[in-house]
């Protein structure tokens, strides 16, 4: 959209120009001037230095490192062309690159960007201190968090895609796109407006970031604790059957077995709160409702041979057929009662197995 000047008779469009037309430079002169003014493009940034190149192994610099007031890092990638190219891939590499930097480091870097000869720590530990609100520095709060705002001409589609993507998938960065215009009178403006995330959004995105967030750090935890689960069981079960003796942990809610038939399985499955163990007929084996029909007609047999009543359940509702039980006990229990809740699982998978595999017409392994 173009912006105009009021005028008497009217609103007059202001010509758009470009900093290449223009003559400016990235390092010389948008940069330099933003770094003056670095609210432009967030309230409650600290410049802490341009063209940071911190780390020994590599000359990359950061256009401009930043901390905000939550202490986090804030890394600003500047292009003045007009499609930002791949400054969101340069800018990834800066922000993991940064992101281990300590108080003392962000202190000395301050320091040192104001005077490289004489770098007085002293008042750049204050600065730094004032400008978080702190009396003392708090390292596990320091730089929790790595933040990108990228500053350019306009943005391709391409780029504003990966960074919609990168923001649904939690990572903190923002495009803020800088206009140039020139005046008849030959002053040059330049027009400086974020892109994403919208101003007028920014409040529901954010109690949707948390929201997010809060569901990423859930499902993490959730993954976790069910790894950790069934490392347990399977150890323990190796030592009691040569059932799942091939299978690995992993982070789903079922461990399934194979039974010598296709379609066929038995299978452990953990929940929050309880667990079971079963036998599994998928609902595309062309037998698989004769099969259960025929076992459900020895049910008084199978339950004895089991040594406890099972459930018996028929499509819909789980997508084929399953002969079960369910144990009290899941994966968010205490930890020290997942061993029990394992051993119940176990042993309820040597009953199942010793009841069922014969009727299936196959021997044990």
């Amino acid at each position: 959209m173009p912006i105009y000047e009021a005028r008497p008779e009217g609103l007059h469009p202001i010509t758009a120009t470009s900093f290449e037309a223009e003559g400016w430079k990235e390092r010389g002169d948008i940069q330099r001037l933003l770094k003056d003014r670095i609210a432009t493009l967030e309230d409650g940034l600290l410049v802490l230095t341009d063209e940071f190149s911190g780390w020994s192994d590599s000359a990359r610099r950061i256009d401009l490192l930043c901390l905000d007031r939550e202490a986090n890092l804030v890394v600003v990638e500047l292009k003045r062309d007009e499609d930002g190219g791949h400054m969101e891939l340069q800018a990834l590499r800066y922000a993991a690159m940064v992101s281990a930097m300590t108080f003392d480091q962000a202190v000395e870097t301050l320091a040192r960007s104001r005077n490289k000869g004489t770098p007085d720590t002293d008042a750049a530990r204050t600065d730094i201190l004032t400008h978080l609100g702190w009396t003392e520095p708090d390292e596990d709060s320091f730089a929790a968090e790595t933040r990108i705002i990228l500053a350019a001409a306009d943005f391709g589609k391409e780029l504003t895609t990966c960074v919609l993507w990168l923001r649904d998938r939690g990572i903190d960065i923002g495009c803020v796109r800088l206009k140039p215009y020139r005046l008849d009178d030959g002053r040059l403006l330049v027009d400086i407006q974020p892109l994403i995330p919208l101003p007028e959004a920014a409040e529901f995105q954010t109690q949707i970031g948390v929201k997010q967030a809060a569901g990423r750090k859930e499902r993490a935890e959730r993954h976790e604790l069910r790894y950790r689960f069934w490392a347990g069981l399977l150890d323990a079960a190796r030592l009691r059957t040569t059932l799942h003796a091939n299978r690995s942990p992993h982070d789903g809610s079922w461990i399934a077995g194979g039974v010598g038939r296709k379609g066929f399985s038995l299978n452990y499955v953990i929940r929050q709160q309880d667990s079971q163990v079963e036998l599994k007929i998928d609902s595309d084996v062309p037998e698989g409702a004769a099969t259960f029909a025929a076992l459900k007609a020895e049910s008084a047999a199978v339950e004895q041979a089991f040594g406890e009543p099972l459930e018996w359940e028929e499509p819909p509702a789980i997508g084929g057929w399953r002969i079960c039980q369910r144990i009290e006990g899941g994966y968010r229990n205490p930890e020290a009662d997942l061993p029990a809740i394992q051993e119940r699982m176990i042993k309820a998978m040597i009953r199942l197995d010793a009841a069922l595999r014969p009727r299936l017409g196959k021997g044990k392994p």
